[in-house]
């Protein structure tokens, strides 16, 4: 029997779905993005004698995640995916129209064309520490606003005071949070151990490395370094057509955002404190190399040893050829 698609389109409050059925036709429906709602789509799919399809959604942070979750443990095939390849495809349609229950249609559709990989949950350990993580990251930034506008130097002395205080209370929390992160690492063996290879990597702190095991829970599924690369968008985009187009090669950017963000940092304390990965990038200046593509080299680099290191197993050793554990 041939299967039925399910397309989604997230939404925070709700969510619509088109249901691409064997013989073509196409169902709708519009569902709030809650519990109550994703048990109304199970009975729907009921209804519609398809309780088995393969459901897409695009990757587009956590207004989907308790759907797939919810999907994933009903059994369902279900498949996350960068916004960035429904765009492409609904290009390759030329679809001219843009709403929800348009994109539900075109996702159900790309599901049927694309037949994506299946898509499966962390561990439990690994969800909670991506929560934590994410919230760390929320709480930084919220505290990098109150210190700007702390130095921009409000005029009414209330306005300090209530700066002040705010400032300190995410200073309390952003270290309560990181106290969690690591307790939550310690109380979990693979993740322990996994931090410590991880933090052997010149420029990768704890902080860092809390990130990349939250942020990559399936190490496993990447066939290579280069792989892991391009899913974060750390690969080179070159532009380049006959003689009339040169453009600048570029970080594709296509991929995980927190993870480039994540990497920024360490990769300009590696090339500050590393002997390693100063002579790896001095190689890149005499090539004649700017500053910022050096940078986003180091960035990949250090994702290809991060993922060299938890293949193998081994500590990072810069005596030793890398090549092995990183192809």
């Amino acid at each position: 029997m041939a299967p039925a698609y399910l397309g989604i389109d997230i939404a925070k409050a709700k969510f619509n779905v088109c249901l691409l059925q064997a013989n073509g036709k196409l169902k709708h429906k519009v569902f709030l993005n809650s519990s109550v709602g994703f048990q109304q789509l199970s009975t729907w799919l009921q209804r519609h004698q398809q309780p088995q399809v393969h459901a897409c959604l695009e990757a587009t942070g956590t207004y989907g995640e308790a759907l797939a979750l919810y999907l994933y443990e009903q059994g369902q095939c279900v498949s996350l995916i960068n916004p960035a390849a429904i765009k492409a495809f609904a290009a390759s349609c030329l679809s001219r129209t843009k709403t929800d229950r348009v994109d539900a249609e075109l996702i159900a559709r790309f599901c049927q064309a694309q037949q994506p990989p299946a898509w499966r949950p962390p561990a439990a350990e690994v969800r909670e520490l991506q929560a934590l993580v994410r919230r760390l990251e929320a709480l930084i930034e919220m505290r990098v606003a109150e210190e700007n506008r702390l130095a921009a130097g409000p005029a009414m002395p209330a306005v300090q005071t209530s700066l002040t205080q705010m400032l300190n209370f995410f200073l309390n929390q952003t270290a309560t949070t990181e106290k969690l992160i690591r307790q939550h690492l310690d109380q979990h063996p693979d993740l322990r151990q996994q931090r410590d290879l991880l933090t052997s990597i010149p420029g990768i702190g704890e902080t860092t490395a809390a990130l990349l095991l939250a942020e990559v829970p399936h190490l496993k599924q990447y066939r290579s370094a280069r792989q892991l690369a391009a899913c974060a968008g750390l690969v080179p985009r070159e532009r380049q057509s006959g003689s009339s187009l040169k453009g600048r090669v570029r970080l594709s950017k296509i991929g995980n955002a927190r993870l480039r963000k994540g990497l920024y940092f360490p990769a300009v304390t590696a090339l500050r404190c590393s002997s390693f990965f100063q002579q790896w990038a001095s190689g890149l200046r005499e090539r004649g190399k700017c500053k910022m593509s050096v940078i986003g080299a180091v960035m990949r680099k250090l994702l290809h040893v991060a993922f060299g290191v938890l293949k193998s197993g081994c500590p990072f050793a810069p005596e030793l050829d890398q090549r092995v554990s990183l192809s």
